[in-house]
């Protein structure tokens, strides 16, 4: 029997920013460099990306609790190797 993975809370990354919302230009800023904006872009395109983007002109954001669900839904932990 294969144990469950374990949950992955990034909620961290909110107590260190300072707004509510994340421009896409800032998410590689906002994940240490994971993400790229261009890479954000995509997803959004094909419908993946994070609920409740907001788009104000040329401009889109992400609620940061809503990006950070979105973050942890796609984040596993890495096994150790021997």
């Amino acid at each position: 029997m294969e144990k469950a993975n374990p949950k992955i809370d990034l909620s961290f990354l909110a107590e260190k920013w300072p707004s509510t919302i994340v421009s896409r230009t800032q998410i590689s800023r906002f994940t240490g460099g994971l993400i790229c904006p261009r890479r954000m872009a995509n997803l959004d395109c094909l419908g993946q990306g994070p609920e409740g983007a907001l788009r104000i002109g040329r401009h889109v954001a992400y609620p940061v609790k809503s990006l950070i669900s979105w973050l942890e839904s796609r984040s596993v932990f890495v096994k150790d190797r021997p």
